[in-house]
């Protein structure tokens, strides 16, 4: 008669999977300058996202304490605004400040998804364990320590996406931001090698589905869905440094582990040894729009002069792309709210080649009720290249490629226009860096001008930032009650 399951003795061997995150976490040292330098530019990519996002009604209304009037001790301060909460909600408020307008850095592999989004807990932990130390009258944190966390976070998240088909299982990347999130908060907070596997065991628990991704059900969620696994992960580092156990089976438990229960029996695996190569490769947005899309909008904003006087006279227009964009950003027909919208390469499309430009307000109600862009989107013929879709693939080029040409009725056309690399894309870095400072400049009319100049000269000085206290950056980027 068979053992059931649960019964069964435990392995001698915990999960590999779980055991090379926790040694990464607590042993591996970062050696690479330049992945440093890659992290500080990230950091400020990410805050001048949640800057952006403030001036959005529909993301400032999640925001301050769930009891108003909360006081919190050391609390983390969420930037651009005046709030001081405990670390788990700012964690939640930034996080989602970040991922609003779908603004923020991407990573491709078997699923793309946002790195930055794990920052939010780096930030606000860091923010309030600083605050703490001064208190007790211990050196605080520095923002190098935050920084050598955050090229941690993003090489767990960008491992855990290049050979794992999350979007196969119906599952959503929530699941990699508190995996990687999780474990280095406790490193941060000072925990063992064996706290910090705890944490990562306990991050593959729970489990959300990629419906609110994708049409019929695509909605808002999808902008706070990451920001509330950010939450999660403060929670667990917390909960595991004050006792909480951890599973060291939770992968590959017969029948109710992960692998068995939520992956098709499919084993979870790295490609390489975790080290430091997502922190370099990831690819930054120029356009508040889906990562796939970046491209095709950069196509119709060279179209924009050719096309935008003869609007009237179009008979279609040919998109090619890869087989990702086709699965995620092909949307005829009506699109619900600002979510489905960015995530539409017609709409996007649209818009760059009557505008010429694309930005956050573009997918409101009133702006998207101009009769024309659906007109235009109606006139689209999207087909896959398989050129751009081995590309994209390809983990030595990573490509997003797409392109767009415009045929009139009088029988005459554009040129067919193409753009391989997006222009956050590592390969056009040089293009980026100039690009990304304006982002972030542009975001800082959110804050006073004079701690908006503060913030951009730190920019420019790499050792500045690095040697300041964690919690004397942040308040650069609080606003004052």
């Amino acid at each position: 008669m068979a053992v059931p399951s649960d019964l069964q003795a435990a392995p001698a061997v915990p999960d590999a999977l779980l055991e090379e995150i926790a040694g990464y976490v607590y042993g591996y040292r970062v050696r690479d300058r330049a992945s440093i330098d890659s992290a500080r530019l990230c950091l400020f990519d990410t805050l001048a996202c949640a800057l952006e996002a403030l001036f959005d009604p529909a993301c400032a209304r999640l925001l301050g304490p769930l009891v108003p009037g909360t006081v919190v001790p050391d609390g983390a301060r969420v930037p651009g605004t005046s709030f001081v909460l405990d670390p788990a909600k700012a964690t939640f408020d930034l996080g989602a400040m970040i991922r609003w307008l779908d603004y923020n850095d991407a990573c491709n592999g078997m699923l793309t998804m946002h790195p930055s989004d794990g920052l939010a807990g780096v930030l606000m932990l860091g923010d309030h364990l600083s605050r703490r130390a001064v208190a007790a009258g211990r050196p605080p944190l520095v923002m190098a320590d935050l920084l050598d966390a955050a090229v941690r976070v993003y090489e767990i998240q960008g491992a855990l996406c290049a050979a794992n088909d999350w979007r196969a299982h119906g599952m959503d990347q929530t699941m990699l931001v508190q995996a990687a999130v999780a474990p280095v908060l406790v490193k941060l907070l000072g925990g063992t090698r064996r706290q910090v596997f705890d944490a990562a065991s306990n991050a593959f628990v729970e489990s959300t589905l990629s419906a609110i991704r994708h049409a019929p059900n695509i909605g808002s969620r999808k902008n706070w869905a990451c920001a509330r696994a950010s939450e999660g992960a403060v929670r667990i580092a917390m909960m595991v440094m004050a006792g909480e156990d951890g599973y060291p089976w939770v992968l590959s438990a017969p029948e109710l582990g992960f692998h068995a229960a939520r992956f098709g029996g499919t084993a979870l695996r790295f490609d390489a040894p975790l080290g430091e190569s997502v922190i370099g490769r990831c690819m930054f947005k120029l356009l508040p729009a889906g990562m796939h899309g970046q491209t095709a909008g950069e196509c119709a904003f060279l179209l924009h002069p050719e096309v935008a006087p003869r609007l009237d006279e179009i008979e279609r227009i040919e998109l090619r792309c890869h087989r990702s964009l086709a699965r995620i950003m092909d949307k005829p027909g009506v699109l619900r709210n600002p979510a489905d919208r960015d995530h539409c390469v017609q709409y996007i499309v649209a818009l760059g080649l009557m505008h010429g430009r694309l930005g956050p307000s573009d997918y409101s109600d009133a702006f998207a009720a101009d009769p024309r862009i659906d007109a235009l989107r109606a006139k689209m013929v999207l087909a896959e290249e398989p050129r751009y879709t081995e590309g994209f693939f390809d983990p030595a080029r990573r490509t997003s490629a797409n392109s767009v040409q415009v045929f009139f009725r009088d029988g005459t056309s554009t040129g067919r226009i193409e753009r391989e690399y997006p222009l956050g894309h590592p390969k056009r870095r040089h293009e980026a860096v100039p690009a990304l400072r304006a982002k972030f400049e542009h975001a800082l009319r959110r804050l006073p001008s004079a701690a908006g100049e503060r913030l951009l000269a730190l920019y420019d000085d790499p050792q500045a930032i690095d040697a300041m206290p964690v919690h004397a950056f942040m308040d650069g980027l609080a606003l004052t009650r």
